[in-house]
């Protein structure tokens, strides 16, 4: 089983570094870097999710030759999404599971802030407070500032991104929320059940937007269930 891995806005293939060798061997983690970050730091980096989607399709077409699935955490979760619907029309092969985490359900109109076009110190501010940014890079203002264009561009996939209805997935989907993450309630997430025609499980953890960072030997194990139907046994989620 291959699951790819799609970051969070701003983020990067090395948020799932660490999943690799917990997942494996039954599944293969195959972290996406987009580009404008990490080794891709040079590329002009994606504004609308009508642009990446079809590009990263594209170049992971040659690994969908195996049962995959997709997971991605916050923008990252629109991606995942639009890309197995992507994937659906091009016929290459439906995947075998959805996971989003720290997302609304898609069709549900967003909601702010945004702050794609906030001020450099305002935007810092929010960085801060919703976590999920290291604070040496906040605290470090060339290094912020070299970064800065791609979050901007990330920032604008993730708050321009509209919904545009299609048939559910057949495959299913795993839901994992934060108890207070103000920018997806539960209530909100329970919605991706409208978009498959399968089963639908909505977990939630202790935690803010960025949980997933915090509890991930909770949720990895539960991914294994979810995908392989066996647990790592890093002992049972919070409902």
């Amino acid at each position: 089983m291959r699951l790819f891995c799609v970051p969070h806005a701003g983020g990067g293939a090395s948020a799932y570094r660490a999943w690799a060798p917990l997942l494996a061997p039954g599944i293969e983690v195959v972290a996406i870097r987009l580009p404008g970050r990490e080794l891709r730091f040079g590329e002009t980096p994606y504004t609308s999710a009508d642009d990446l989607v079809p590009e990263l399709v594209r170049a992971v077409s040659p690994l969908l030759d195996r049962p995959h699935a997709w997971f991605g955490h916050s923008m990252g979760a629109i991606i995942a999404f639009e890309s197995c619907r992507w994937i659906r029309r091009a016929g290459l092969g439906a995947p075998a599971r959805l996971l989003v985490s720290g997302r609304s359900a898609p069709h549900l109109p967003p909601r702010g802030p945004f702050v794609r076009e906030a001020p450099t110190p305002e935007l810092t501010r929010w960085l801060r407070e919703t976590g999920g940014t290291p604070p040496e890079l906040l605290d470090d203002p060339e290094l912020f500032e070299a970064l800065l264009p791609m979050m901007r561009a990330d920032m604008t996939v993730a708050e321009t991104y509209r919904y545009r209805p299609e048939p559910p997935l057949d495959c299913p989907v795993s839901v994992f929320g934060g108890n207070d993450d103000d920018h997806a309630t539960a209530g909100e997430m329970r919605h991706w059940s409208r978009h498959t025609t399968a089963e639908c499980r909505v977990r939630l953890y202790e935690g803010g937007h960025f949980f997933i960072h915090e509890m991930t030997e909770q949720i990895l194990p539960v991914i294994g269930e979810d995908l392989l139907g066996v647990s790592g046994g890093a002992g049972p989620a919070g409902r």
